[in-house]
């Protein structure tokens, strides 16, 4: 294969089955993170999402890969889901109440990794911007579209939210008596309009 064919071959788009086969590894490979940290063997990976280990190591040749790919993979996610979530949903404010849920989500897998993001490995430095870039946007959407409804406050900043959210995150450790969603859902009622 020339060299231009090389190149053709890899800006195809992949197919439908391997975008799949990929979103079940990067998935996989959060669960574990979360639950047995980034340095988890590959082979816990690979058994959570019924392939060989060969199978990852094909999509992502280095754990710094697989660390990258899960942390975008996440963000897209969550990035996709707020203007699904306020076409569905029955009001912008419940749409907003599920976001924040999946958010929460994401900033515990989040936690998993963050030993390893605020590492000296520069392939890890451009993933706060690209969080930013993705979800700030989302949150002030869902933000607006909650304000224009008359369902909350409209002096709400979503940066400002969304750090809200990860320090109460941040707050859990270990402690089971500790609930991050319900302390969330408490932060979320207080962006409720104040009646008069």
């Amino acid at each position: 294969m020339s060299g231009s064919e090389q190149g053709a071959a890899r800006a195809r788009p992949k197919r439908a089955d391997a975008r799949r086969n990929e979103q079940v590894l990067l998935d996989s490979a959060a669960a574990v993170f979360v639950a047995s940290g980034v340095e988890a063997p590959i082979r816990d990976i690979a058994a959570k999402a019924g392939v060989g280990t060969a199978t990852i190591y094909r999509h992502f040749p280095t754990r710094a890969d697989l660390i990258v790919a899960v942390y975008r993979h996440q963000v897209e996610t969550l990035a996709e889901a707020g203007p699904r979530l306020l076409e569905t949903s029955a009001t912008p404010y419940a749409a907003l109440g599920q976001w924040m849920d999946l958010f929460v989500d994401f900033v515990v897998t989040k936690q998993g990794l963050a030993t390893v993001l605020q590492s000296d490995d520069p392939c890890y430095d451009p993933l706060h911007s690209f969080f930013l870039e993705r979800l700030v946007p989302v949150c002030g959407e869902l933000l607006d579209a909650a304000a224009g409804a008359g369902e909350i406050r409209a002096d709400m900043d979503p940066y400002e939210l969304m750090r809200g959210v990860g320090g109460l995150c941040a707050g859990a450790g270990n402690n089971r008596r500790y609930d991050t969603r319900r302390l969330v859902g408490v932060l979320v009622a207080g962006l409720g309009r104040t009646r008069d």
